[in-house]
């Protein structure tokens, strides 16, 4: 009789700590980070339109916090490509304001349904990156930043980029590349296909 309540109290609590598990999504996989194309954003901002961004749940530290935003953006080409947006999207866009200047963004989708933004916040003049994130998986987000940090600093051989940055603080213009194994922050007239920001 004991050997049998031994049995079946076994089996019980394997069952629930099997259930247990099923309620938690991906407990134990790596999440699958998939980067909204540039001729995408437009169905990405359809799917998400209704979504509450905020900060919250990926201010937690990781080790590409520390690096410098140029040398993020190359990761970033290295594993992704080209961003999703750059400046030269932005300017373009009808309600576009001088203070919403930033060199680029990346968009993302998390295992197919979690949407996060990742952007710089002064161009290459500063270190780690900026994240939107959906309010309401805030309590994830932790885990999906440690799995693109790892992603990030997995990357051996970093991409080659040019992209123009404006800082309405300094009230310049910058062309920022990475190229030949170089890092470069050249200050230069506005091209000409961008406008004149009023202030």
């Amino acid at each position: 009789m004991n050997r049998l309540f031994a049995v079946v109290s076994t089996f019980v609590i394997v069952m629930l700590a099997d259930i247990s598990l099923a309620q938690i999504p991906d407990a134990f996989r790596e999440p699958v980070i998939k980067k909204v194309e540039t001729a995408d954003r437009a169905a990405f901002k359809r799917q998400y339109r209704d979504i509450i961004w905020t900060g919250m749940g990926m201010q937690g530290a990781t080790t590409m916090d520390h690096l410098p935003t140029s040398e993020l953006r190359a990761r970033f080409q290295a594993l992704y490509g080209n961003p999703t947006q750059t400046l030269e999207h932005l300017v373009n866009s009808p309600d576009f304001r001088a203070a919403e200047c930033v060199q680029f963004e990346y968009w993302f989708v998390v295992n197919d349904s979690i949407p996060i933004m990742v952007l710089d916040i002064d161009g290459p003049f500063t270190n780690g990156l900026v994240y939107g994130v959906a309010s309401r998986y805030i309590d994830v987000m932790p885990g999906i930043k440690r799995a693109l940090s790892n992603k990030m600093m997995g990357v051996r051989e970093m991409g080659e980029y040019t992209d123009y940055f404006f800082s309405p603080e300094r009230n310049e213009w910058y062309e920022v590349s990475y190229r030949d194994g170089r890092f470069n922050n050249k200050k230069i007239d506005r091209p000409a296909r961008f406008p004149r920001f009023n202030f």
